[in-house]
């Protein structure tokens, strides 16, 4: 039998556990069992409420969110957790401090939304699908609910599944969403520095996340990785990284080598901008079926389209596995849209790439061992 998922709603602000407990408790899925003004409280809370999941403040008095995170992993280190932080540099550099230290997603605050009433419907757009994604386990759909939605993607001519090629590849295409950090730094550090080919991401973030996420890659992969800017050259031994609010387009010519990043702020796809499918179609323009497509975990089907374009182009695909991932969302919608992707577990996909790569290229590209702890 399904029930209410468990919520504990932790932040020094008396305002905002208000806020996110009256959205919360309006879902009919979501139960608030508990509020906490700060880590130490929270910590006493857990084992007494028993929650599915935790929404915890990054910055609170006694213990802030990133003590709290810490200690609540040494007891707790499945239980789901939200971090809540503010759209800022400070805020970012926190939160992705604490998706190193096990956070599984997190949710910026509202700002300048003008009205109480506009802050609790940013809450709501941004936290219940999260909360209702790492907590799928706990709410099944009722009897006689519609089942959810699988991507429509274009058909291939002469073959219901278009199959993939295991020929050249010239450009690694990579997007993830819920738990990407944490998967793409795995992925990226098997990665050699000399990979002939460039790597271009689309990784769910807002501004301002982005730009320091490329930076702390960049820190501990071999590759170079940088925030895309308007021209910038993608080429090989290098990834780059979709600015958050804008789409990731490529101009040039691959043949010649001569390919720059462009980026817009265009209509957002699937509800998102970055969104995977838009890097994904112009990844086909402009690299034809030399791609090699990689989904990794995410919630939602951001990237199913783009991946049957990747498939009718003659491109080959790949996917994080279920066990694996923190949701199994984008992946599984490549999987349920019939396109048979290799499926990997999370480990094995980055020498996997190299595989690929190395494949269609006749030279030898032995995969890193890199520990990022």
């Amino acid at each position: 039998m399904s029930r209410r998922i468990r919520v504990l709603v932790v932040d020094d602000s008396v305002v905002v556990r208000r806020l996110v407990s009256d959205v919360l408790s309006a879902d009919p899925t979501i139960e608030v069992v508990g509020t906490a003004a700060n880590g130490k409280v929270a910590l006493a809370k857990i084992d007494q409420v028993n929650p599915d999941l935790v929404t915890l403040d990054v910055e609170m008095p006694v213990m802030d969110g990133l003590e709290t995170l810490r200690n609540l992993r040494k007891d707790h280190p499945r239980l789901p957790v939200v971090m809540f932080s503010t759209l800022t540099e400070r805020g970012a550099s926190a939160t992705l401090d604490a998706l190193e230290l096990g956070a599984s997603d997190y949710v910026t605050k509202p700002a300048n939304v003008g009205s109480v009433q506009a802050s609790m419907e940013a809450v709501r757009e941004q936290l219940v699908p999260r909360i209702r994604g790492l907590c799928r386990h706990v709410v099944r759909p009722a009897v006689g609910a519609p089942a959810p939605s699988v991507p429509t993607v274009p058909a291939v001519a002469g073959s219901a599944t278009p199959p993939q090629r295991t020929g050249r590849v010239d450009v690694v295409a990579i997007g993830a969403s819920t738990g990407g950090p944490d998967a793409l730094s795995t992925v990226l550090a098997a990665l050699p520095g000399d990979l002939p080919v460039p790597v271009v991401i689309v990784q769910h973030m807002p501004p301002v996340f982005t730009r320091q996420f490329a930076d702390r890659l960049n820190g501990k992969v071999a590759l170079e990785v940088a925030e895309a800017t308007a021209g910038m050259p993608v080429r090989p031994g290098r990834a780059v990284v979709a600015p958050g609010d804008f789409h990731l387009r490529f101009r040039g010519a691959a043949a010649t080598g001569q390919v720059v990043s462009t980026l817009d702020q265009g209509t957002p796809e699937n509800y998102c901008r970055p969104a995977v499918d838009v890097m994904m179609r112009s990844v086909v323009d402009t690299w034809g079926g030399n791609v090699l497509a990689v989904v990794l975990t995410g919630m939602g089907s951001d990237g199913a389209r783009g991946c049957a374009e990747v498939a009718a182009a003659g491109g080959s695909l790949l996917v994080q596995d279920e066990a694996s991932s923190v949701v199994w969302g984008m992946p599984g919608a490549v999987v349920s849209a019939g396109l048979s992707p290799s499926v990997l577990p999370l480990p094995q996909i980055g020498p996997a790439i190299v595989e690929r790569v190395r494949a269609g290229r006749g030279v030898v590209l032995p995969a890193r061992e890199v520990s990022l702890s």
